[in-house]
């Protein structure tokens, strides 16, 4: 509600002082910075992203392409997001396979074509692979 202060917001706050050395940007949800604080705390007991990856997403960052040579790879337990018509679609990436809405899928294909209703790379509609069209 409008107006209200969230009791758990100062308590957020402060966590996510100590954790990234500054104040969050005044925009951000409750929700959303206790996700981004789990993540780091992951990222900080795991290891975080591999290297190809965080690679990969710096070129994205840069605006540059990212080629098939260094095209993103799910593993297991990964989430893959997308947004299409203004519904927000979240993929589980399976040992084998996919699961979206509490069902399994053999291919990312096979979800973007449930989706979209058309033919599509699912790789490519999930954003991991380059959009350049430079393929066969």
């Amino acid at each position: 509600m409008p107006g209200k202060a969230d009791p758990d917001r100062a308590a957020v706050l402060q966590d996510w002082a100590e954790t990234f050395g500054s104040p969050p940007p005044p925009y951000l949800s409750v929700a959303f910075m206790r996700r981004a604080l789990a993540h780091e705390a992951q990222c900080r007991k795991h290891g975080g992203l591999p290297a190809a990856t965080r690679r990969a997403l710096k070129r994205i960052a840069d605006g540059q392409s990212v080629t098939e040579s260094t095209k993103l790879i799910a593993r297991p337990g990964a989430h893959l997001v997308r947004e299409w018509n203004g519904r927000t679609y979240q993929v589980e990436v399976l040992a084998k396979g996919y699961r979206m809405d509490g069902r399994a899928w053999p291919s990312l294909s096979a979800i973007a074509k449930h989706i979209t209703g058309t033919t599509w790379s699912g790789p490519r509609f999930f954003g991991m692979t380059d959009r350049s069209g430079g393929g066969a």
